[in-house]
């Protein structure tokens, strides 16, 4: 960077500063004493040299997740709050419709043990629980790792297989489709049940769309979540009960139908 760069850095960063003091006295003075930034300065994406990450269109990144260097992420999956998907040393891809849930590490390794390159790899419909450690391994299509789980060096999960939480999976095992391995180290369980099979589909299903509610949500302005916040106010106090005996049909707001009348989250 040029002097002239150095400059012209120094002067934007001192109008930010200034920005932000005169956001906090404006908050201060309409009554809001709790300044809350509404810009981050946490970097979601974040480029290593020459590689960047490559993020589909509908796919969801959480702002507190980071996602550096060569990292791509399929359509309709969803990186959760508080994750870190670090592709320096070598590359990271995740499939479609894959969920890796908060605080979840990922990354790689330039070269394992034996010397083999050591990316990454998560196909297309994988669960990935809060919490887990996946290192330079390969979870393929439509399997699922457990909450707290770790996935070391060379590790290949199979189409179909389950990791239990909290299991530790040493370097180079491979876990074979349709099975449930636990424990540390994790060895074989047992098979898959009929209804586990279908739940790691419906768990995919599940947080595709839960995702897409989040980055609509989290796109919204601040005049919009407080005109949200004042029509759940309205919903809390309707009774269906009373409404019905008046023969009243109320239209639901479309952008409440993430919410129960109790405010709270609805199933998902």
């Amino acid at each position: 960077m040029g002097t002239l760069g150095r400059v012209l850095y120094t002067v934007g960063f001192w109008v930010r500063e200034t920005g932000q003091a005169v956001d906090r006295l404006g908050s201060r003075l309409q009554g809001h004493y709790a300044f809350k930034e509404q810009l981050s300065r946490h970097r979601t994406l974040m480029n290593i040299f020459d590689k960047k990450p490559e993020i589909s269109d509908n796919a969801f990144v959480a702002p507190s997740a980071a996602v550096i260097g060569d990292v791509q992420i399929g359509e309709r999956s969803s990186i959760w709050y508080g994750c870190v998907l670090r592709g320096d040393v070598n590359y990271i891809r995740v499939g479609s419709e894959t969920n890796i849930q908060d605080n979840t590490l990922v990354h790689v390794a330039k070269t394992n043990v034996s010397g083999n390159v050591a990316p990454t790899i998560i196909g297309d419909k994988v669960t990935v629980g809060h919490n887990a450690v996946l290192h330079a391994c390969t979870v393929e299509d439509e399997a699922f790792v457990g909450m707290g789980a770790t996935l070391l060096d060379g590790v290949v999960v199979e189409k179909g297989a389950m990791v239990a939480a909290g299991a530790l999976v040493t370097q180079n095992t491979r876990v074979p489709a349709g099975q449930v391995w636990a424990g540390n180290p994790a060895r074989f369980l047992r098979n898959l049940s009929a209804e586990e099979r279908a739940f790691i589909g419906k768990s995919a299903d599940n947080y595709s769309g839960l995702g897409a509610t989040h980055a609509e949500e989290n796109a919204k302005s601040f005049e919009q979540i407080e005109g949200d916040i004042e029509r759940r106010k309205k919903v809390a106090q309707q009774s269906d009960d009373y409404d019905s005996h008046l023969g009243i049909v109320r239209e639901k707001h479309p952008d409440l139908a993430f919410m129960d009348k109790s405010g709270s989250k609805g199933p998902h």
